[in-house]
C-alpha cells in the first residue's frame, strides 16, 4: 500500500439479490475479462465509473439524493455489463436499453424514449471501498443493495469487459473462490463473508441499516511476525483480516 497514490476514480457497484428455491438469495455476478486493468479475471458485481452522463441523469431521477449519480451508475453498469435492467418494469427490455448505452445514448434519454420511469430510492447503500494498493486502477466506490423478481432471467455477458455473468447465492461463490477455482479481490472476499450470511434481501437490507456506510480503507499491519490486510471492526464484516500473501494472491 502508499500514500502516495493520485486521487481514486469514483464508482459504483450493484449487489442485486433474487430470491431463490435453494434458500439463501442468487446474487448477480460478472467475471472480469483477463485483459482488463483492474481486476483481471475476477469474479465481481457489475458496477463501474461514475460517468458525467450520470450526473446529468441524477439531476432528473433523483435530485434530492446527494449520491445520486452512484445510483444511476450502478443500475446503468449492470445493464451494459449483463443485459438485467434493475428497478425497471419486468417488461422493459434490458437488450434494447444496453444497445442503446452501447451506441452512446444518454441514459435519461434512453429511459425517456422507451417511457420508463426509475426510481432511484429503490437502492440501498451498502458499503464503500477505496483500497489504497498501488493498482493500474484506483476506485473509490460505492455499493448498492437491490432485488430483483424470483424469476429474474439469466445475465448475458458484454463480451467486452466480461466473459460470463450468473446468478449464484454468495456462499457457493466464496467456496469457489476458497478452493482456488475461481479469483476474487479482497474488498468482494468480504463483501461475499457478509453476503453469506444473510437468508433474504431483507436481512441484507436490515443489517446494512445497522451498518452506516463509511469509507473502507485497508492497511497492513504485522501480527505474530506476519503482515496481514486489515479492516475495522464493527463495521459489518465477519472478517477483517487476512494474511497479506492471500490478500493480495487472491
Amino acid at each position: 500500500m502508499d500514500d502516495d497514490l493520485p486521487p481514486p476514480i469514483p464508482a459504483a457497484t450493484l449487489i442485486l439479490m433474487r430470491p431463490s428455491p435453494g434458500g439463501a438469495p442468487d446474487i448477480l455476478f460478472i467475471e472480469r475479462a483477463q485483459t482488463m486493468a483492474f481486476a483481471a479475471g475476477a469474479l465481481v458485481f457489475p458496477g463501474g465509473r461514475i460517468d458525467p452522463e450520470d450526473h446529468e441523469a441524477a439531476a432528473g431521477l433523483g435530485p434530492e439524493l446527494d449520491d445520486g449519480a452512484a445510483r444511476v451508475a450502478a443500475v446503468r453498469e449492470t445493464i451494459e455489463e449483463t443485459g438485467i435492467a434493475p428497478l425497471l418494469p419486468a417488461d422493459a427490455d434490458g437488450g434494447a436499453l444496453r444497445a442503446g448505452l452501447a451506441a452512446g445514448e444518454p441514459f435519461a434519454a434512453l429511459l425517456a424514449r422507451f417511457g420508463l420511469a426509475l426510481d432511484l430510492s429503490g437502492l440501498t447503500p451498502f458499503a464503500r471501498w477505496c483500497p489504497n494498493f498501488r493498482e493500474a486502477r484506483r476506485f473509490d466506490t460505492l455499493f448498492y443493495l437491490a432485488e430483483a423478481p424470483a424469476d429474474a432471467p439469466a445475465p448475458r455477458a458484454d463480451d467486452a469487459e466480461a466473459v460470463r455473468s450468473f446468478w449464484a447465492p454468495a456462499a457457493h461463490v466464496l467456496a469457489d473462490v476458497e478452493a482456488g477455482r475461481a479469483h476474487a479481490i479482497f474488498p468482494t472476499r468480504r463483501n461475499l463473508e457478509r453476503l453469506a450470511r444473510f437468508a433474504s434481501f431483507d436481512e441484507a437490507r436490515a443489517d446494512a441499516a445497522l451498518h452506516p456506510v463509511a469509507k473502507i480503507t485497508p492497511w497492513v499491519e504485522e501480527r505474530g511476525g506476519r503482515r496481514f490486510v486489515c479492516i475495522a471492526e464493527g463495521i459489518g464484516y465477519p472478517v477483517t483480516a487476512e494474511p497479506y500473501e492471500s490478500a493480495r494472491r487472491r
